[in-house]
């Protein structure tokens, strides 16, 4: 009962004891308040109560009971910290107990073993335990060993035995009223799922087994430690440090397991090295270290050392020490048959690689590359990125190539299972090195058409595919709109003065629950298996003047590959961090000149876009000729107002997150009909004056305006429409860019309401401030609401990258509406807009802040 209704057990006992009862159904009772506590309570008063009940099961001449007794205190010994205790206990459960008792405390010592990493002692342990489980019909105990053994298999790698086991497990589970237990196995066949590359799966599971907990109103410990490890692959790394950390906190508060709070620093220390804080990594790491050597916990302790040894190599002291430490840990590794043991060797060959010791670096990583042909996608990742450094330190260009082309496809494979937009952009983080290694290679020994195809090759490829559609989920589309209800209460109360900190929390905790429910979903396509074609992105520019300008980024360095006329030519430009500083300048100084009476910083602003010029196109800009450009930047430069460089200000200029994009966008129909939308939410200052004015000139638009301009009625409007025009308030959210928005009379319209979209418009504008704002993440990705329109049918989109004045914005779109009429692109109109506008601050710098995307 104490697992099954763990609060009411503990009440139960409790009675128990209070009717003076007999020395075995006393040793009974403060068992189960020891079993209690051990796991959701007090470590020390868990083992207060555990040595009377051995003691009472000792008066009552019963060796059954008192061998189950030890076999309980065994384990919270184990957890405390006291291994040495703990093991001797079991081996006197073993001894007093037999038969059916003697077979559940095998199963205890098993899980022990499991816990101190001896994972073949728990294998024979639970071998011995379940045909004597079984054949005595102990349907509970016998589907907890397949439970453990299974979790046992895991962490060998043998995926396929352990999901074998978690299905008779199941099974034998749903025949009984193990709440807590089968709790317990929902969670780990979202760990199975987890190894076997099922991130949305794994996520579902956990939040499932998670629900069940708070049900039994018991702690998840074991459950946040798996999941953190499913966030970090999943590249939500910042996430998994805050939920360790945080469950650390609670542990510490009730005087919690040891061994847990060992294993959630491992995952924190984990999890902030993925962050890119290693001196948070470090101090995890050194303390989960000192932790499990005092717990004689030797598989989990060598698992700590190599984060620590990461962290170390990540915050710059590598040494010919630490290659000597890595490879005694990949040895121990190798010899637990643990899955990390490859990123063991790769992490010593590439720290002997930079000290140039290439006969120490070819050893180990020729270990490493063993696992590129089998087990899981980030497994096969290590062993390609071992032979990629193999072959880099051998000269062989095509052997890079080939390696990283290869790995490179196995991650392809990989993402393409996550359905969510968010998942696949940051997976791609793991292929980041595989990636820039190809780029070296490529510019070392080829010219600069594979350095294109390269840079191209994992740049925005999130965007070559839809997300999976978010499913027509009621529990979904009800989160949704509680979202929109509670965002836009909470927008009133801020605009009124009053206080909104439970409004907020309460936006907080929806918001989480929306993502969680997107993040479940799995990818229902294999990709178009298509894959960049220089030649036919030239065939496409012409022989005319247009050309297209992809930067790419090596070293710190910016690489211009200047596409058109047949040929791609590369020039060397300035440095990256100098670039995104001086695109930072820019910015403020935008921000500042979209409000009258700032006219003095404008020779500022034009002054840090001639240096912009020279930091991002050097030579290249001599060389544009006269007809239209395509800018193709890394992520890291997607603020940049590319009209106000000197070079552009005056010429057709759309932005593109990669050149594939913009050969989509350029191949992409407009849809049949021809029908126009016209928004305008609330708030705007000028009220959104050019609404009405444009829909004179568009004969019967659809215009939805004042409290007809609700999201339902918006996305069914903007559904396949061919050009739509949205003037409303935008905010982005840099902690959470799908949650970007654009206020509408209901609330606010959010990314994760363009992706339910069967086809997004063919060209939208959004007139207002932020819109054109992105999250750089995973390799080369963005996050935001354009992003989120390309890959839905979207070919063009006119957004703002810094805040605008609102009274400005009204001309400049006038203006690029006249264009669009007649039968301009809106990279065009918005050229023309420009011109036509007055020549003061305000204006200039309105135009300079919109930006036409893709090719429509």
């Amino acid at each position: 009962m104490v697992f099954a209704a763990p609060n009411d057990a503990l009440a139960g006992a409790r009675e128990v004891l209070d009717t003076d009862p007999s020395p075995l159904h006393a040793s009974v009772a403060h068992q189960v308040i020891g079993i209690w506590q051990r796991d959701w309570g007090d470590m020390r008063l868990a083992l207060d109560h555990l040595r009377r009940a051995r003691d009472l099961a000792a008066r009552a001449d019963s060796a059954e009971r008192e061998a189950d007794v030890l076999g309980t205190l065994g384990v919270a010994l184990v957890h405390a910290g006291r291994t040495r205790q703990g093991l001797d206990a079991f081996e006197r459960g073993v001894e007093r107990g037999s038969g059916h008792t003697r077979a559940r405390v095998l199963y205890r010592r098993a899980y022990v073993w499991w816990v101190l990493g001896h994972h073949r002692e728990a294998l024979e342990d639970v071998r011995r335990a379940i045909p004597v489980l079984r054949q005595a019909d102990d349907v509970i105990w016998t589907a907890r060993a397949l439970t453990l053994r299974a979790t046992v298999h895991l962490a060998l790698g043998a995926v396929d035995r352990a999901d074998a086991d978690f299905t008779a497990a199941e099974a034998l589970w749903d025949t009984t009223g193990q709440e807590h237990d089968k709790a317990d196995a929902v969670e780990s066949r979202g760990l199975a799922a987890f190894r076997s590359g099922d991130i949305p799966a794994a996520l579902r599971l956990l939040d499932d087994a998670e629900e069940r907990y708070a049900k039994l109103g018991t702690p998840t410990f074991m459950l946040q430690i798996r999941r953190c490890e499913v966030l970090m692959a999943a590249g939500l790394a910042p996430e998994a440090l805050a939920e360790a950390d945080a469950a650390i906190g609670v542990l510490d508060g009730i005087g919690g397991q040891s061994t847990r709070k060992a294993e959630l620093l491992l995952a924190a220390a984990r999890a902030a090295r993925r962050a890119g804080d290693p001196h948070t990594a470090i101090a995890r790491a050194h303390l989960a270290v000192r932790l499990f050597a005092g717990q004689r916990r030797t598989w989990w302790e060598t698992h700590a050392r190599l984060v620590l040894i990461e962290a170390r190599v990540a915050a710059g002291r590598g040494s010919g020490r630490l290659v000597a430490d890595t490879a005694a840990v990949a040895e121990r590794l190798a010899s637990f048959g643990a899955p990390a043991a490859p990123e063991a060797s790769l992490l010593a060959g590439r720290i002997a690689l930079d000290l140039g010791w290439t006969t120490d670096a070819e050893r180990h990583l020729a270990v490493a590359a063993r696992s590129r042909h089998s087990g899981p996608p980030l497994a096969r990742m290590t062993g390609w990125a071992a032979q990629a450094l193999r072959a880099w330190a051998a000269g062989s260009g095509r052997g890079v190539l080939e390696a990283c082309r290869r790995g490179l496809d196995v991650l392809d494979d990989h993402r393409m299972t996550l359905g969510a937009s968010e998942l696949r952009a940051r997976a791609t983080e793991q292929g980041a090195e595989l990636a820039a290694l190809a780029q070296r290679a490529s510019l070392a020994g080829g010219g600069p058409r594979r350095l294109l195809v390269w840079s191209e090759r994992w740049r925005a490829t999130v965007l070559a595919a839809p997300p999976t559609r978010p499913p027509a989920d009621p529990s979904l589309l009800s989160g949704l709109t509680a979202f929109r209800e509670i965002a836009s209460r909470a927008e009133a109360a801020r605009m009124e003065g009053r206080p909104v900190p439970a409004l907020e929390r309460e936006q907080r905790r929806l918001e989480r629950e929306v993502r969680s429910r997107t993040l479940h979903m799995r990818g229902d396509a294999p990709g178009d298996g298509s894959r960049f074609d220089a030649g036919r992105l030239l065939e496409r520019l012409g022989d005319g003047d247009g050309r297209l300008v992809e930067l790419a980024v090596l070293d710190g360095r910016v690489q211009v590959l200047l596409c058109g006329r047949g040929r791609v030519r590369r020039f060397e430009a300035g440095l990256l961090a100098e670039a995104e500083a001086e695109a930072e300048h820019v910015q403020a100084g935008l921000r500042r000149l979209a409000h009258p009476g700032a006219e003095a910083r404008l020779p500022l602003v034009e002054a840090a876009g001639r240096r912009l010029e020279e930091l991002l196109l050097g030579p290249a800009a001599a060389r544009l000729g006269d007809g239209p450009v395509v800018v193709v930047p890394p992520g890291r430069l997607h603020r940049v107002p590319w009209a106000l460089l000197p070079s552009l200000r005056e010429r057709v200029v759309s932005v593109s997150p990669s050149a594939g994009s913009w050969l989509r966008a350029r191949e992409t129909e407009p849809p049949p009909g021809g029908r126009h939308v016209l928004v305008r939410g609330p708030g705007l200052a000028t009220g959104g004056a050019e609404v009405p004015e444009l829909a004179g000139r568009y004969g019967t638009p659809t215009v939805l305006e004042y409290d007809d301009a609700r999201v339902p009625r918006v996305l069914d409007a903007l559904d396949g429409a061919a050009l739509a025009h949205i003037a409303a308030h935008g905010t982005f959210r840099a902690d959470s860019p799908l949650f970007s928005s654009l206020r509408m009379a209901d609330g606010p319209l959010i990314v994760h309401d363009f992706e339910r979209l069967a086809r997004s418009p063919y060209r939208i504008i959004l007139s207002c401030c932020d819109t054109a704002r992105f999250a750089s993440v995973g390799a080369d990705e963005l996050l935001g609401l354009v992003t989120a329109l390309l890959p839905l049918g979207t070919a063009g989109v006119v957004a703002s990258t810094a805040p605008v004045n609102d009274a400005a914005v009204v001309p400049l779109m006038l203006a690029l509406h006249k264009g669009l009429t007649t039968g301009q692109s809106l990279a065009e109109a918005l050229r023309d807009a420009r011109t036509t506008l007055p020549e003061d601050a305000v204006h200039q710098a309105t135009g300079w802040a919109f930006t036409a995307f893709g090719a429509a």
